[in-house]
């Protein structure tokens, strides 16, 4: 599984998420579908298709054919599935 505090950046190269300096200076984390891809262990298409069916958090569009999730939305989705389940 991958390093959830490691973020993927418009290189597709991973690096470390610095910790947060308050409210106007926090830095956010951004996940790519190939970070997504082995933190869940499967395939693009099924990550798409959970965003299709609404199952999943909405990615951002950064620009261009830069499109990214925000690591607390995956995270908070994760919780969500946690309590659901409990």
């Amino acid at each position: 599984m991958a390093d959830p505090t490691r973020a993927a950046t418009t290189g597709g190269h991973d690096t470390p998420a610095p910790e947060q300096q308050g409210a106007s200076n926090a830095w956010h984390a951004w996940l790519s579908v190939k970070h997504l891809r082995h933190r869940f262990g499967v395939h693009d298409a099924t990550i798409w298709r959970w965003v299709r069916e609404g199952r999943f958090p909405q990615p951002v569009k950064l620009g261009g054919n830069l499109t990214r999730w925000s690591l607390s939305d995956v995270e908070s989705w994760e919780q969500a599935q946690r309590e659901a389940s409990a």
